[in-house]
């Protein structure tokens, strides 16, 4: 009742909203009228800016309150694609009291969700959609999955749907108005106080309706399958984002892509040293606003605990038993991920998209900007691995840093800047050899290492030759050490760094 009773407040605010504007207009049409009949030059000029103003409110008001024609995400399953999923989201519908979805749609999130387009302010209901996101699958089990589509159909059933649509909308009507009164304080300062008061009460019943929708699928799935879903949603979520920000942008970088993105994600979250990172991002305390449209996850899980437990059997085993194909539903959904550029790619495994992508995005440049300067200053147009050893020999560390800095590299002193590229440029070259690569892990960021299995990092080596120019030499041995030729130089043709056969065993495992 009382979330029945602020949804009507809410929406009677959205209508509100929009006589608002109408008053405006209409005080303001008026008071242009009597300005310029009875005014005198300074009316006029009022009246112009009056008439900005409003044109610049009705735009923001009237324009994009309309519903944008947006593609649906992800990639929809047929009931004979998927009949398990289907048959699964069909019982619970009925055990939550409300029809089953026209469509369900495999989405490359971690998370799930519904919709429903309807018609005259939500009375008359339209098209159902439910969203299940392939990587929130890949972390739960059958009976958590139920718990999660239940939690989604108790917002059919609660009709928490039928005013979702308008009162979004709304949201951005109010947003974009504010945005275009930009310039126009007085009218832009109304707008403002009526949003914020909008906006507190609407995301009130939204988080009034999560814990509804909570209530549902405990009472169909149980609390123990509804808790553990919010405990690992919100762990999965990060690992996501994670897996996204750091290994996604690679692929350009490599010029390769792996055969299923989500089999990557998969490798990373069950990682023990992973699993410890995301625990430890989530053990900061959540901050909380009155705009936030869910309640706390400590809120959920106490309204959770304080509800009546139905007697059920769990169900351990892991949804992806619900799909018939899982690889077949991966890869339709990772397409909706991929440009189509990055759909032409070849196909690699990750080891060697890592490898790829750091050499092109760390050494690649460094190469051809450290040997470039390190020949001018040498005078020789050919340059080699003992053209810059000759270079940081002769006390030049510092100029080559100038000419690095030159050439957009950045840092404020030249010699830790010739320093740190140069260093990525001599190991560029180990890496173009066969003599060093990079070992990928789950567990750990990618690390550079040599034939005999050490880790390689010049920078300090390379940074004792540039204020020490006598120990150059220690330098010059290393490199030997390692295997590299004074002879040595770039390739220079652009190519990929080859792949590493002779690694060790370790190196084997929009976008």
């Amino acid at each position: 009742m009382i979330t029945t009773l602020r949804a009507a407040v809410a929406v009677a605010l959205l209508a509100g909203f929009y006589v608002l504007v109408a008053v405006i207009t209409a005080v303001t049409v008026a008071a242009d009228f009597l300005l310029v009949r009875y005014g005198h030059s300074g009316g006029a000029k009022a009246a112009g800016v009056a008439t900005i103003a409003v044109i610049a409110m009705l735009r923001g008001a009237l324009l994009v309150g309309r519903r944008p024609a947006d593609p649906e995400p992800g990639v929809e399953i047929s009931a004979a694609d998927e009949p398990a999923l289907w048959h699964a989201v069909a019982a619970l519908a009925r055990q939550a009291r409300t029809r089953v979805p026209d469509e369900i749609r495999l989405v490359a999130d971690v998370n799930a969700a519904v919709s429903e387009e309807t018609r005259m302010l939500g009375l008359i209901a339209g098209r159902r959609r439910l969203y299940v996101g392939v990587p929130l699958l890949l972390s739960l089990t059958v009976d958590e999955l139920r718990a999660v589509l239940c939690h989604e159909l108790g917002h059919y059933s609660g009709a928490h749907t039928r005013l979702g649509g308008i009162t979004y909308r709304g949201r951005i009507s109010l947003n974009r108005t504010i945005a275009h009164l930009q310039g126009h304080a007085a009218v832009r300062s109304v707008f403002s106080l009526y949003a914020a008061l909008f906006f507190r009460v609407s995301f009130a019943v939204s988080r009034r309706q999560e814990l509804e929708a909570d209530a549902t699928a405990v009472a169909v799935a149980g609390r123990r399958a509804m808790a553990e879903a919010l405990r690992k949603s919100r762990t999965s979520a990060a690992a996501w984002k994670f897996y996204v920000d750091s290994y996604c942008p690679l692929i350009p970088l490599a010029g390769a892509r792996p055969p299923d993105l989500f089999a990557g994600y998969y490798a990373l979250l069950r990682e023990p040293g992973r699993q410890r990172m995301f625990a430890r991002m989530l053990s900061v305390p959540e901050k909380r606003t009155p705009l936030d449209s869910h309640p706390s996850m400590a809120d959920r899980l106490t309204a959770i605990e304080r509800l009546p437990d139905p007697a059920l059997r769990p169900d351990t085993r892991p949804a992806l038993r619900l799909l018939a194909s899982p690889d077949r539903a991966a890869r339709a959904t990772q397409s909706t991920m991929l440009t189509p550029e990055a759909q032409r790619l070849p196909e690699r495994d990750w080891p060697e998209i890592a490898g790829r992508a750091l050499y092109a995005g760390t050494h690649s440049q460094a190469i051809a900007d450290v040997f470039a300067a390190a020949g001018r200053m040498a005078g020789t147009a050919r340059p080699t691995a003992a053209t810059v050893l000759r270079v940081l020999e002769a006390g030049g560390g510092r100029d080559l840093g100038g000419w690095l800095r030159d050439l957009k590299w950045a840092g404020d002193d030249a010699g830790a800047v010739a320093a740190r590229v140069t260093a990525r440029a001599l190991e560029g070259l180990l890496i173009e050899a066969g003599l060093a690569w990079y070992e990928f892990s789950w567990s750990a960021d990618p690390q550079l290492f040599a034939r005999d299995g050490a880790p390689v990092d010049l920078t300090m080596a390379v940074l004792t030759a540039v204020t020490d120019p006598r120990r150059a030499s220690s330098l010059a041995e290393r490199l030997l050490r390692l295997g590299l030729s004074p002879s040595a130089a770039p390739r220079g043709d652009g190519s990929r760094p080859p792949a590493a056969a002779g690694a060790p065993s370790g190196f084997s495992q929009r976008c």
